[in-house]
């Protein structure tokens, strides 16, 4: 092997290989090597900073450090990470003697697929890789599938409870491996292998992960509010009635969004005059009651669309490399646009400025974010910016550039675009991301509370779920009455408190496509609910000013607003088991009631002196309480002293 050791880098040469390894931040450190003769110079969304960095070789192996992190590469080509001296990962031959670390296979064109194995240890957990429906807090042990699909956001990011952060770098489909036997990275498509170690604490960790891949914007007050939605508000009217029922019902909202099928054809990206004869006017009423108005878009596009030729005549759709270019079946076979093309984001912007935003809509909804594709064949897609299974992950992070660099050339910086998926960095671009399609059960309010916590500690601070759950809610029912109370509970205390759902009572005696479902407001789910839930949606708006604080520090130092209680009590090893209770910011803990019927639960309380907000009793820290709550009360506590105690 060949070592130069250049500035803050290792430039290395080996048989069948050639990489870089470099100081990318202080105390990170990125590894791209290739079994290509040469490597390219693509960062993706990593933002590489400048950094000193001390190198030496002995001949035989050559090493980089920068701050407490050091790495140490060997003649036989092995990679070990350091926090001083003590090693935090280290990689770990495929052979006998110590041979064979990174594996490459040619698929041709200087493709390859590729695969990365560490060592695994017992003492490691393993938190991030964003969100999915699996009750699961701690990754260790899991298998995970790096795509994206309607409730599964992959973001190849993890936090270690060894007290590093690794993002591999590659947005292509892939799989990654958290076993007791081998911690392994594989790329299904790439160029390169690609990944970066953040040394530090959680805080720490994420403060560097916003500094190399982008600051969140800070979020608009109005986004910190209540937002207010069902599938599907079918006409302006009835939007119109629904907002003027929660003025009277003194129900405050600072959100209506309006979903999908409200345009002419799927690839339009306008509305439906017959249904909405007036949205400046409709918008302006609703400003006038201090309302925002949201309105979803898909990607989906077809030729009955009268931007569809010229779309396709320019390349603007995702292809296929076999078969047509139909990717989605959704009222007949559908194209979709390719947002990773700069053209697609100028072309697709100007139609939703035109019949949108100067129509007084404040935001978009970006669903089918992933894209939504069947079968699930990302090898199949060809994009400007590659195959698809080799730029797959990239699709919703584009997606959402695509709104924000057009917001910001009209001169708007209140940026919210509501998204079903993202990508590392989509967080710079206002993307507020969501879980899906999720069921209306106490199971899935389980995952969902885990879920959220995995997705903080990836680097995207803006998150939520649909209140209720998506699908299978009838509020006619006790079940569905009592999950909706627990869930507007734990939506209080989410990054943005949004009610959503299909709710059961389609009428498709009507010829219209996708009508709506059955009620979804407040006083929709029994009349002993709605002043429980008024209550609560009150209370979210007396905590605005403290979620402001909260989302300053989203946006400046990259620390989630919702995360784990490890986050800030990094060396109590209780706080990384759990996954069922978490910090809404640094002064409120909040423990979920997830199970039918359930009214108490243990909640630990980490070092510090506690205070429960529903009667004031003091706990002291570093024990586990038992505390009641029924059906109209939730558990939450506050550090003593701290000032928001007084909105409870």
């Amino acid at each position: 092997m060949e070592f130069v050791c250049k500035n803050n880098r290792i430039i290395f040469t080996r048989e069948g290989e050639t990489g870089e390894i470099s100081a990318v931040h202080e105390g990170c450190i990125r590894f791209r090597a290739t079994a290509s003769s040469k490597l390219n110079d693509e960062n993706w969304t990593l933002e590489p900073r400048e950094t000193p960095a001390e190198t030496g070789s002995d001949g035989r192996s050559a090493w980089l450090k920068t701050g407490d992190l050091k790495v140490c590469l060997e003649d036989n080509g092995r990679l070990t990470f350091f926090d001083k001296d003590r090693v935090i990962l280290k990689e770990q031959p495929e052979q006998t003697f110590g041979y064979s670390f990174r594996n490459y296979r040619s698929i041709g064109s200087g493709l390859w697929k590729v695969r990365v194995t560490f060592e695994a240890r017992e003492d490691e957990d393993f938190f991030g890789l964003g969100h999915e429906r699996m009750n699961v807090f701690s990754k260790k042990g899991c298998t995970v599938d790096l795509q994206h699909l309607n409730t599964k956001t992959s973001i190849p990011y993890v936090y270690s409870s060894l007290g590093y952060g690794f993002l591999w770098n590659l947005p292509s489909t892939g799989t990654v491996e958290l076993g007791m036997n081998r911690t392994r990275w594989k790329s299904d498509c790439t160029k390169a292998v690609d990944f970066t170690v953040l040394l530090g604490k959680p805080a720490e960790a994420s403060e560097k992960l916003a500094d190399l891949t982008g600051h969140a914007p800070m979020m608009p007050e109005w986004g910190m509010g209540f937002w207010q939605c069902r599938l599907r508000y079918e006409t302006q009217e009835e939007v119109l009635r629904v907002a003027r029922k929660c003025k009277e019902l003194d129900i405050p909202v600072s959100v209506i969004i309006i979903d999908y099928f409200h345009w002419t054809e799927q690839g339009d990206y306008k509305f439906d005059p017959k249904y909405w004869p007036d949205p400046k006017g409709m918008a302006k009423e609703l400003h006038d009651m201090g309302i925002k108005l949201m309105v979803s878009m898909w990607p989906t596009i077809n030729e009955h669309s009268e931007n569809y030729r010229y779309m396709v005549d320019r390349n603007m759709l995702m292809r296929t490399a076999s078969g047509s270019n139909r990717v989605f079946d959704f009222y007949g076979p559908q194209a979709e646009i390719d947002p990773t093309n700069p053209a697609t984001r100028e072309y697709v912007w100007e139609r939703l400025k035109e019949n949108y935003i100067d129509n007084g809509v404040d935001g978009l909804w970006f669903d089918e974010a992933e894209p939504e594709i069947h079968p699930e064949h990302f090898d199949n897609l060809i994009m400007y910016r590659g195959r698809g299974d080799e730029v797959a992950l990239l699709y919703p992070y584009h997606y959402a550039q695509l709104v924000y660099d057009g917001m910001r050339k009209i001169g708007r910086d209140d940026i919210v675009t509501l998204t079903r998926s993202a990508y590392t960095g989509a967080q710079k671009f206002g993307a507020l991301v969501w879980s899906g399609d999720i069921l209306s059960t106490f199971e899935s309010l389980e995952e969902q509370v885990k879920s959220g916590l995995n997705m903080a500690m990836c680097g995207i601070p803006w998150w939520n779920t649909d209140i209720g759950g998506f699908y299978g809610g009838n509020t006619a029912t006790e079940y569905f009455r009592e999950l909706i109370v627990r869930w507007f509970q734990y939506g209080v205390f989410s990054p943005v408190m949004r009610l959503h759902g299909s709710r059961d009572g389609h009428d498709r005696s009507r010829d219209i496509k996708e009508p709506t479902g059955g009620e979804n407001e407040l006083w929709s789910f029994g009349e002993d609910n709605l002043p429980v839930l008024r209550k609560l949606v009150k209370l979210r708006y007396r905590l605005v000013p403290y979620i402001s604080e909260c989302m300053k520090n989203a946006s400046e130092k990259g620390h989630p607003v919702m995360r784990p209680m490890f986050f800030d009590f990094p060396d109590d090893k209780e706080c990384y088991k759990t996954g069922d209770q978490y910090l809404f910011g640094p002064d409120i803990l909040f423990a979920p009631i997830v199970k039918r019927g359930q009214t108490s639960r243990k909640v630990y309380l980490p070092e510090g002196e506690w205070v429960l907000t529903k009667d004031k009793k003091e706990y002291r820290g570093g024990q586990y309480v038992e505390v009641n709550a029924g059906i109209n009360e939730f558990i939450a506590f506050v550090k003593k002293n701290a000032k928001v105690l007084e909105v409870f």
